[in-house]
């Protein structure tokens, strides 16, 4: 091969189909688009899940649980890891957790959770607090400051009975 054919036959502009422009062009009479059906119209717009007819992939598996769209998420930090990464005295907040990538992503509220040991005294604010964790922050001999935010949805467990006239 030399130099001169390495781009023989390459054509920078592809000359476009002329679609149904009779039949010595290749692309006359049905330009391509088969015989009736829907796919033959103008306007046809198949989905991209269209399977031709058959049971879609989507409906032929089988689905397990559900996603509630509706539900909070929920950023957590432990007590243990407050512990290692603080010092006595210091003020935890979401903004600091963030700025030192002990939370990442978006979250709507902050819980405080006790798993681990907390010696050191700090003040720690967050949305939500686990008992344990208000128990080990207040031995400590910390403050635990509550968060304004999304309340969680309690529902309560007792229908009340229609009133009989």
């Amino acid at each position: 091969m030399n130099i001169n054919q390495v781009n023989r036959g390459v054509h920078k502009h592809k000359a476009r189909k002329r679609l149904g422009r009779g039949i010595g062009s290749g692309q006359g009479k049905t330009a391509g688009r088969g015989h009736k059906g829907a796919g033959s119209r103008a306007g046809y717009s198949m989905s991209a899940t269209f399977e031709g007819g058959q049971m879609p992939l989507v409906r032929r598996i089988p689905k397990r649980g559900f996603t509630n769209r509706w539900a909070l998420s929920v950023a957590i930090v432990n007590v243990g890891d407050l512990e290692e990464l603080f010092q006595d005295g210091d003020d935890v907040t979401p903004e600091i957790l963030k700025t030192r990538q002990i939370i990442k992503g978006s979250y709507d509220v902050l819980k405080v959770l006790g798993t681990g040991e907390l010696s050191k005294k700090l003040q720690i604010s967050a949305h939500r607090f686990s008992e344990s964790a208000l128990e080990k922050i207040q031995k400590a001999g910390g403050q635990s400051v509550t968060l304004p935010g999304k309340a969680p949805v309690v529902k309560n467990k007792q229908h009340s009975a229609r009133k009989s006239n």
